[in-house]
Parts: structure tokens; sequence; C-alpha cells
């Protein structure tokens, strides 16, 4: 479900494809319902060792996040801090993740390849990027730990299955279309560079 409340564009779980259709790179929206923290080693369990992500994340969310947690009674948690890794350490393996889980939002930190991009295309979700330095806001987003599963991973890397309210901002960097924010402004970026290295070299005439 979609839905516009005090100016935000909020994105709720379970996630379709016609959610994400009218959601394109460059927009911000946060996201309501169901997050799972997934980084290295668990896309390695699952696309380089065959194993069943012990998590539900079908038409849900995954994050690319190491937080830090602090154990509570009776097998309970509380988020502490939740900042998001480098998304592109998990590029090599985001086709068949999305392919295998059917997860719909991917929200991590910096931009990712041509692999998400095939498989937002062509698996209909999307990739967001999560402000980098907020991990200490992002935590106080998080309602509660449902569920913690491959513990054996330690602390960055276990399974931290949310509930989140409001989860943001998230600023798309992919989406259904294949669109890549990050690659279209590298474009825009090195046409820029190119005219004021021209510019600059014409009163500065050792720079080359």
């Amino acid at each position: 479900m979609v839905e516009m409340k005090d100016g935000k564009k909020i994105l709720t779980t379970p996630i379709s494809a016609e959610d994400l259709a009218d959601i394109h790179v460059g927009d911000i929206i946060y996201l309501n319902g169901s997050m799972t923290t997934c980084r290295d080693v668990a896309h390695r369990r699952l696309v380089e060792e065959g194993r069943e992500l012990p998590v539900d994340v079908r038409d849900a969310a995954i994050f690319h996040a190491g937080p830090i947690i602090r154990p509570l009674e009776n097998d309970k948690f509380e988020m502490v801090s939740v900042g998001p890794t480098t998304s592109m350490r998990m590029e090599k393996f985001e086709k068949e993740f999305v392919e295998n889980t059917g997860v719909k939002v991917i929200i991590g930190k910096g931009g990712m390849g041509p692999n998400t991009e095939y498989a937002c295309k062509n698996y209909k979700a999307i990739h967001c990027v999560f402000p980098a330095g907020n991990a200490v806001v992002a935590a106080t987003k998080v309602e509660e730990i449902v569920d913690a599963q491959w513990r054996d991973l330690g602390m960055p890397e276990t399974l931290w299955h949310c509930r989140v309210n409001e989860f943001g901002p998230l600023i798309v960097s992919i989406d259904t279309d294949g669109r890549n924010l990050f690659e279209e402004n590298k474009v825009i970026f090195n046409e820029r560079k190119e005219k004021a290295i021209e510019e600059i070299c014409k009163h500065v005439g050792f720079i080359k």
C-alpha cells in the first residue's frame, strides 16, 4: 500500500509491483511494516550455499546494515543503532537474492550496479539509499525486533527481523524500470566536469 501522510509518501508492507509502479528514481519515500537487516554473509549463504533464508522477506524490505543491539529479558532485543552498509558489497548477489526471495525494497548506502538494475526491472523491486551518518535516528524508527535468525553469524550479520514505522527518508536510486540514479548522475557530473576543466584551462595554462 502507498499513501500520503503529512506530505510523506509512505510504503507499507506487504508491497506489490503495482505499489511501486509510480515510484521513480529520486523520489523520497518512507517505510512501514516489515524490514530485515541482511548483509554479505546472509547473501552468500543464500546464493552460494543454496540455503533458504529463515526469515520471509517476500513483498517486504531488507536493509544492508550491521546494527548495534541491546539484549533485553526473555530473548527480546532493542535496536540501539542501525547504519547502512555500502550496498555495492552485495551487488554480485542481489540479482539471485531478489529472484529467490521476492523482496521488494532493498535499502543501503550508495549505489548498486547492473545486477541490481536487472533484478529491479524484471522482478519489480526498488533500491533505496538511507542517508549515512544517521544510524541512531534510524534505530528510533524500529518499533520492535520481532525475530533474530542466523545468530551464529554475530551481531552485524544476524538477520534482525524488525517492525518499522515511517523508516526513512529513503531516496530511490533504482526503480522498477531499471533506471539507476547514480549512473545517470555520473553522466551529468562528467559532462559538467569536462566543461569546467575546459573553462579553467583557458585561464590557467599549466593545467592539463
